[in-house]
């Protein structure tokens, strides 16, 4: 099986360093979600050089500053899934950055939290 996140083609590149590049996500959890991935291809965000950490983090401060010129979001959820019993679906390290905004979902307390339905509300 190809890897969908291994050598992204020019356009979908959105943002990117010497060790990752940020991509539109193909299913959006909102506008302007982004992918923030590792050129190197490796599953476990704890997998990751310390290198990789920093241009990851780089990349996600970059990717957010892009987010508010172009969508002026009202809030943000960073994550990372490892693993299948997280929900990682690719392989391939991702972080994903989530802009949120006002009205959303009815109640967003709890925010990633939510991964878990019943445990999001407290």
């Amino acid at each position: 099986m190809t890897c969908p996140f291994c050598n992204p083609e020019p356009p979908e590149v959105v943002l990117e360093n010497d060790l990752c590049y940020a991509r539109c996500d193909r299913y959006p959890v909102s506008p302007g979600h982004l992918l923030i991935i590792p050129f190197r291809h490796f599953a476990d965000f704890f997998e990751a050089t310390a290198g990789e950490e920093e241009a990851l983090l780089a990349l996600v401060r970059e990717a957010k500053r892009h987010l508010d010129r172009e969508f002026g979001p009202d809030g943000y959820n960073v994550g990372v899934n490892i693993g299948a019993a997280a929900g990682q679906t690719v392989m391939h390290l991702h972080v994903h950055l989530i802009p949120r905004y006002e009205g959303d979902i009815e109640n967003p307390r709890g925010g990633v939290r939510g991964v878990i339905p019943e445990k999001r509300v407290y």
